[in-house]
């Protein structure tokens, strides 16, 4: 193997190639640094993030607030288990409860644990507090999912790539369409042991998909009336990636009005967070709801060692600090306006281009070729050689996410180099 001096590239991609599971297609860019909005290969070029960790690094990359928090507690205490009491663990619970609104929050790690609380939580609750015979709960999920990838969430997903050769799989789950909230009645009114319904507000990874406006007050009134547990994942929507706090909520810590009205407020029975809660500097994720759902989970019935460790909490709370004190809600709703004003302009005399979609800074385009093409990944592998880095989804659709903490000046920059790009694939 080549010296750490003189190691490229292409080394690294090799060492990844040869020595790590092929569970992931990146594209061929190896980083090394990161600050604000921006990254740095081993070979020194720069590049405009526009991907964000998947929005894990909302508050930019090495934030110093948050490295400072890491730093600090790092040096003091790291981690527990929850066999003990921890100084952090308590304030933290303190203040993310407060900030969201709710009573009570179950620490986790990754997002896919949070999903797995909430979906246990919901079924003890439909157990314990609704009645419904054990073993017979069921939760109803949208079509075109992306909760994560354990053998319980890939049992409800569309995704065969996801599924395939990796069953059995786990049952208790029923699938209805998207933004249909006829359905969802239907549902209801046919199956008497729902228990809750599992939502994206924003479906990301199958290519940001916004509903209709009311679509998720709708499912919450229907919630209410049939006495079935509204879930917001908002674990890549949520910690004001889309111009407000959640994307469920019409009320955050914003001093300006929100993209969502009061009117189509929807607050959840069971928070799921994740990804930026820690701003991408540790893993960190939560589930939240009020006592009369999280009360149902006793000591020993569901945990983890590192959940809750005075690290995650420290950093967490540092992170969430950051988003309210940088009014970075109101940063992506603002630049999420301007860049899908700037992508319309462009998609106007476009044949490459379909469409541009999304909300705050989680933004799509819809390239004009089939998702077995490889268009977008080629206009993706442009995009890095001009300097931003993106990346397809579903095939024909590119996600463009960047840290919260961009400015108008370089957002700006960020679309000429988008449009530039765009240019050399137009027909």
């Amino acid at each position: 193997m080549p010296t750490l001096e003189k190691i490229n590239s292409n080394d690294f991609i090799n060492l990844e190639d040869q020595f790590g599971a092929h569970n992931y297609h990146p594209l061929p860019v190896v980083l090394s640094k990161g600050d604000g909005v921006y990254v740095w290969d081993v070979e020194g070029k720069k590049y405009f993030d526009f991907l964000s960790a998947y929005s894990a690094v909302n508050q930019g990359h090495c934030h110093p607030k948050i490295i400072n928090a890491l730093v600090n507690q790092a040096q003091k205490l790291t981690l527990t288990s929850r066999a003990f009491y921890n100084d952090q663990l308590g304030p933290y619970e303190k203040y993310i409860t407060s900030y969201f609104g709710f009573d009570k929050v179950l620490p986790m790690n990754t997002g896919a644990e949070a999903v797995e609380t909430a979906i246990k939580i919901c079924r003890k609750w439909a157990y314990e507090k609704k009645g419904i015979p054990e073993h017979q709960a069921q939760i109803v999920v949208c079509e075109n999912n992306f909760h994560g990838r354990t053998t319980t969430i890939i049992s409800f997903s569309n995704d065969e790539n996801a599924r395939k050769n990796f069953g059995p799989y786990t049952e208790g789950f029923i699938k209805i369409p998207y933004d249909n909230v006829a359905l969802f009645k239907e549902v209801l009114e046919a199956h008497k042991n729902i228990a809750g319904i599992l939502v994206e507000p924003i479906q990301g990874e199958a290519g940001v998909y916004t509903p209709s406006e009311t679509y998720l007050k709708e499912i919450k009134e229907l919630c209410t009336d049939y006495n079935v547990l509204f879930i917001a994942d908002e674990i890549q929507t949520g910690i004001a990636r889309t111009g407000s706090l959640l994307a469920v909520c019409g009320q955050c810590n914003c001093d300006a009005t929100c993209e969502r009205s009061e009117s189509t407020y929807a607050k959840p029975d069971i928070l799921i967070l994740g990804k930026a809660i820690s701003g991408g500097v540790y893993p960190v994720s939560a589930v939240l709801a009020d006592n009369a759902i999280m009360n149902v989970i006793k000591p020993g019935q569901h945990g983890s060692t590192f959940g809750g460790n005075p690290l995650a909490a420290a950093v967490a709370t540092a992170a969430l600090q950051v988003v309210e004190e940088e009014k970075l809600a109101q940063n992506a709703r603002k630049l999420g306006k301007l860049f899908r004003d700037k992508m319309n302009e462009y998609i106007q005399n476009s044949t490459i281009v379909q469409l541009v979609r999304g909300r705050g800074l989680l933004n799509a385009i819809v390239i004009n070729d089939t998702e077995e093409s490889s268009t977008a990944w080629d206009i993706c592998m442009k995009l890095a050689q001009n300097g931003l880095l993106a990346k397809p989804t579903h095939g024909n659709i590119i996600r463009f996410a960047p840290p919260l903490v961009m400015t108008e000046d370089e957002l700006l920059e960020c679309v000429s180099i988008i449009c530039k790009t765009l240019a050399e694939f137009e027909r």
